[in-house]
């Protein structure tokens, strides 16, 4: 079976599935949804400021992003 973009093969997250996420500094520029996400039933693509507070809510869906603090870029 070959695989294809988008499908469960490929183990992308759900989008909106949770409401706290982590991340670290190789996820920067930070968007909700982030690339690794299924984008099929999600809401627009928005860019997240979490640079300067370490912490930033989705306008759209209320998802809660924490940078890494234990990872150094």
């Amino acid at each position: 079976m070959t695989a294809k973009v988008g499908s469960v093969e490929d183990n992308l997250i759900a989008a909106n599935s949770q409401h706290r996420y982590k991340v670290r500094h190789k996820d920067l520029p930070l968007s909700c949804p982030m690339p690794d996400m299924y984008l099929w039933n999600s809401h627009p693509k928005v860019f997240l400021p979490i640079e300067d507070t370490g912490e930033a809510k989705c306008p759209y869906c209320g998802a809660l992003y924490s940078l890494d603090e234990a990872e150094t870029p």
